[in-house]
């Protein structure tokens, strides 16, 4: 089954980990893919692996933090393709590594800038044209700290909480207009960002896996894409204003 058949997905943060997977997933299921990030070769690169496979791809530099660039990135879609029926808001900063009382809040703000004003930037002219079209779904990437924050990251945990607050009042917004807006909350999951979050922390990945996750193990990115992928076809047609944890079991202890 081809959940996103002739549809036209936007990913954000594209160039490797879940923001890749799911844009090679969104590809597998039938969707033209426009896949953005700020490194701008590692969005080409995702590009070219999802032509490679047979499927269809636009690659385009993108810094979520210029609300111009989101606004262009969002126009040379509808100008290439004619329309956005989906988009996966996945760019995001690692978290910060300090303490509230230690908070340097130059860092602050610029982790705020991308993981939730970014988040904002892109919903606003995504949904816009969204609006034009009378359908669409978005879809943005939370995390576990969403629910249930670590110490030591206060920032991150800020703008991932402030996206469920975000996502919650664009889903009542927008269903009137055949619109649905849901989040995805990852657990722990193998990526470049967690790793560097390892290496800087000093733990290992066993460790982090026992510690976080049910099944004692990381969660792979398609296993994230995978429920990205849920919840922007119409198989979740009834779904909305929704936050899904995808964490190994971890909010449930």
């Amino acid at each position: 089954m081809l959940e996103l058949e002739g549809q036209i997905a936007l990913v954000t943060g594209a160039a490797v980990g879940m923001g890749a997977a799911t844009a090679l997933r969104f590809a597998q299921a039938g969707a033209v893919v426009v896949a953005t990030d700020r490194d701008e070769s590692g969005a080409e690169r995702t590009a070219a692996r999802i032509e490679d496979l047979g499927g269809r791809a636009l690659a385009r530099r993108l810094d979520v933090t210029e609300e111009r660039e989101v606004a262009e990135a969002v126009a040379t879609t509808v100008a290439a393709f004619g329309r956005l029926d989906c988009a996966v808001n996945n760019a995001a900063q690692p978290p910060d590594h300090r303490s509230v009382v230690g908070a340097d809040l130059n860092e602050f703000d610029r982790l705020i800038a991308v993981n939730l004003r970014g988040v904002l930037a892109c919903m606003k002219h995504q949904a816009a044209q969204m609006l034009d079209q009378g359908s669409g779904s978005i879809v943005n990437i939370g995390s576990t700290s969403s629910f249930r924050p670590q110490p030591g990251s206060p920032a991150y945990a800020a703008a991932k909480h402030g996206v469920l607050g975000l996502t919650r009042t664009a889903s009542s917004e927008l269903a009137q207009h055949g619109i649905r807006v849901n989040a995805v909350c990852p657990g722990a999951t193998r990526t470049p960002m967690l790793e560097e979050a390892m290496r800087r922390r000093g733990v290992t990945e066993a460790d982090h896996a026992e510690r976080l996750s049910q099944f004692g193990r990381l969660a792979e990115p398609e296993e994230i894409a995978e429920a990205s992928l849920w919840l922007a076809s119409s198989r979740s047609s009834f779904v909305t204003g929704h936050a899904l944890a995808v964490d190994g079991g971890y909010t449930a202890w």
